[in-house]
């Protein structure tokens, strides 16, 4: 494969031209709290396995990326330990009984330096791996990510994560904003709500990819390898 060439990647609404040396992986949120048992969003009594099935599927891809030498990103939710970044119409949603930065199974909830905070084991950033630390749903919000992508060139990104209708679609909607290709990858998104997943992969590929394409692992790799 070579860099500056791109390849046909097989997408909807149609193939997805991706050049390699201007593309970034950028994973979002695969955090402890949101996809390990007994975290913060099973406790919300959220379903876990809706998104534990995306860990696979990235763990490959990230791998293949990783062996090619390309460009890779994470974000991670979550607020300064004194919360003076936690607007009150964050922290009071769902009127859980338990919030935003109060003691969970992992520690504070979506605290960050918290275990329940960090990326899961399966998916950990390695050195020279960016980890953008975002207080809202967009990974542009409040965030370098826009500065970091610009300083290396980068113009398109794969978009992997959770979850498929909250923090995928707003960085994906965001991204669109500020003139980047999105791509992505069904079995590497996931929703605690399979209806909330499908409608959040019509949203972004709908009126001939208003928002971005959607593909999957297999296809992107195939193209890739």
């Amino acid at each position: 494969m070579n860099p500056a060439n791109p390849v046909s990647v097989d997408a909807e609404p149609y193939s997805f031209d991706l050049v390699p040396e201007a593309c970034a992986l950028l994973i979002i949120d695969m955090q402890r709290d949101f996809l390990e048992p007994g975290g913060f969003g099973e406790m919300l009594g959220n379903d876990v396995s809706q998104l534990r099935r995306t860990i696979e599927p990235n763990r490959r891809l990230l791998s293949a990326w990783r062996s090619l030498g390309l460009q890779v990103l994470h974000t991670r939710e979550g607020h300064r330990p004194d919360l003076t970044d936690l607007p009150p119409a964050k922290r009071v949603r769902g009127r859980s009984a338990t919030c935003i930065g109060d003691a969970g199974p992992m520690g504070r909830i979506l605290v960050r330096g918290e275990a329940g905070h960090d990326i899961i084991p399966e998916l950990y950033p390695t050195a020279g791996e960016p980890v953008i630390d975002k207080p809202g749903k967009g990974a542009f919000f409040a965030t370098d990510l826009h500065a970091i992508l610009q300083n290396r060139g980068v113009k398109q990104l794969v978009v992997t994560g959770v979850t498929t209708e909250v923090c995928v679609n707003t960085t994906v909607r965001e991204a669109n904003d500020r003139g980047y290709d999105c791509l992505v990858p069904a079995d590497c998104v996931g929703s605690y709500f399979p209806e909330f997943q499908e409608a959040g992969l019509k949203m972004i590929k709908a009126q001939g990819g208003i928002f971005g394409w959607v593909s999957d692992s297999d296809r992107l790799l195939a193209a890739l390898m």
